[in-house]
């Protein structure tokens, strides 16, 4: 039966999540995970969905009374399912939410519901774009209206951010549309690191960039630090199908004029979708890695479903995170191996740690364990590392749990600083310093990380590490409300409210685009 408001939904799902805990995966054969909630992909209300595996995959299925059952891939294998189902991290939430009704998703907001605060805000400062991508979230020329907040609307949203508790928002994304279309964007970015976000970047196609150098440097100057390029591939044929157009020359200018006005963290995202890139993907890492000087990351994006599409197309272009993991194995020739991908949440061990040592709430990264993951490579000649080879994930995290909870026990200031300078010590010890890449001192740059615990002190790290990291945004078809409850990537918007990123693409864009826009003039 469809659950009516998110508090009934809520308590539903704490109870559904407690039964279902020690759920394991036995065979190949249609076993039941979890209950959760979902929505109708055709009138989007609140309605039951179940998880279960079937031939080694994990589905999502679901029937809404007016419009019929509906069955999408949840993980594409059971097996990684199970093992990325074992971190679990709940958080806590916001202290102070900013939406007292529970009436979710349809009212969606960070409400006392939600596990997890604000990683990563995105503000929509513009729906215009100057290119016309079949698969964006949002377009002017198609909607028939501008939005665009003013300065002082995105003033109000980043203070909203930052007067997050315990912990405020720290990181900034101004994305849109195309953020570039605003000439007022450097000033956008100057005004958020005047407001002490410690992260600021942009979300974009990287067409002004290519065009306007003086544009990026001055990007740059006003305090822009990360530039989050869209990156589908490499050479004419993934741009043909994905945008319309061979996008990949303009993308190398993009990234070369990003080098020149020293704009050297640049993240490459691709869209990944199957038939269409999915034969690229040891492509793209490896044009990532080549370009250390300025590439920091590539963020891989399996493709939502955000419009109407029939079961059959989506069948035919789904590709979920085991995917990825096992086309990088593949297409790297076994050298970034499925195992060595984490869940996200993974790290939280490391936050709770640093919290423990200097006593201040640390940012904790409790999104769904199944949302996203991630892993680093090093590079070495024409080598490629994962840094699982060595660091002893596993054990160091069971090591960071246990010596946390020491810390945690302890009154005492004098034993404390004795447990901090043993656990120091040891952590050391979870690095083999026989494989460790010989052109960079990783273990200095990880225990100065741990010794000082700031993300100051992390930096040195990511310069010299490519980031691999993927994170599957959800659609009608498979959103899952337990997810959305535990999501750390939130956009916030002109009404005072801050939405998880799946809750907003799918239910609540355009009718705050609508709410505050103007009619759109071709001019």
């Amino acid at each position: 039966m469809a659950s009516d408001t998110l508090k009934e939904g809520c308590l539903k799902l704490d109870i559904i999540f407690e039964k279902n805990e020690e759920n394991k995966i036995i065979n190949k054969q249609r076993a039941h995970l979890k209950n959760t909630l979902s929505i109708c992909p055709k009138c989007l209300k609140t309605i039951d969905a179940e998880v279960f595996t079937e031939d080694g995959k994990v589905f999502l299925g679901k029937s809404c009374k007016e419009h019929g059952h509906f069955k999408d891939v949840y993980w594409s294998d059971a097996e990684l399912y199970d093992k990325f189902d074992q971190d679990h991290m709940l958080g806590t939430g916001v202290s102070n939410p900013n939406v007292k009704t529970v009436d979710e998703p349809m009212e969606c907001g960070l409400c006392p519901n939600h596990k997890t605060s604000t990683v990563l805000a995105n503000i929509d400062v513009t729906n215009r774009c100057n290119l016309n991508c079949p698969v964006c979230f949002a377009n002017a020329k198609n909607s028939g209206f501008i939005y665009e907040p003013d300065m002082h609307q995105i003033y109000d949203m980043l203070t909203m951010l930052k007067n997050e508790k315990p912990v405020p928002c720290y990181a900034i994304q101004f994305t849109g549309g195309e953020p570039t279309v605003r000439d007022d964007l450097p000033e956008l970015i100057s005004m958020a690191k005047e407001l002490d976000f410690l992260h600021i970047q942009i979300a974009t196609n990287g067409a002004r960039l290519a065009k306007d150098l003086q544009f990026a440097r001055e990007l740059q100057r006003s305090g822009l630090q990360t530039v989050y390029l869209s990156f589908d591939g490499i050479g004419k044929e993934p741009y043909q199908k994905m945008r319309g157009f061979n996008a990949f020359p303009m993308k190398n200018v993009a990234i070369n004029n990003c080098r020149k006005a020293d704009l050297t963290s640049v993240t490459l995202v691709p869209t990944l979708a199957r038939g269409i890139n999915d034969h690229q993907v040891g492509d793209i890492i490896n044009f990532a890695s080549d370009r250390l000087d300025v590439v920091k990351a590539v963020n891989f994006q399996p493709v939502a479903f955000t419009g109407r599409i029939d079961q059959e197309e989506r069948e035919e272009k789904r590709i979920t995170i085991p995917d990825l993991m096992k086309l990088t194995e593949e297409q790297t020739d076994g050298c970034i191996c499925r195992e060595d991908w984490y869940s996200i949440p993974t790290s939280v061990c490391v936050s709770r740690f640093v919290e423990a040592v200097f006593d201040n709430p640390v940012l904790e990264f409790t999104m769904h364990p199944h949302c996203g993951a991630a892993t680093y490579v090093f590079r070495e000649g024409d080598e490629l590392i994962p840094i699982t080879q060595f660091l002893d994930v596993e054990g160091l995290v069971e090591y960071l749990e246990e010596v946390t909870s020491e810390l945690n026990d302890t009154k005492s200031t004098i034993k404390k600083s004795g447990l901090t300078s043993l656990a120091l010590h040891r952590i050391s010890g979870f690095i083999d310093q026989d494989r460790v890449p010989k052109s960079i001192d990783v273990t200095r740059l990880l225990m100065d990380f741990f010794s000082k615990g700031t993300a100051e002190a992390l930096r040195p790290f990511h310069r010299d590490a490519l980031f691999l990291g993927a994170m599957h945004f959800q659609d009608p078809y498979n959103f899952d409300l337990e997810r959305v409850q535990r999501c750390g990537i939130h956009y916030a918007t002109p009404d005072g409210r801050i939405i998880p990123f799946c809750a907003y693409n799918t239910i609540h864009r355009e009718e705050v685009e609508a709410k505050f826009s103007r009619p759109y003039d071709p001019e």
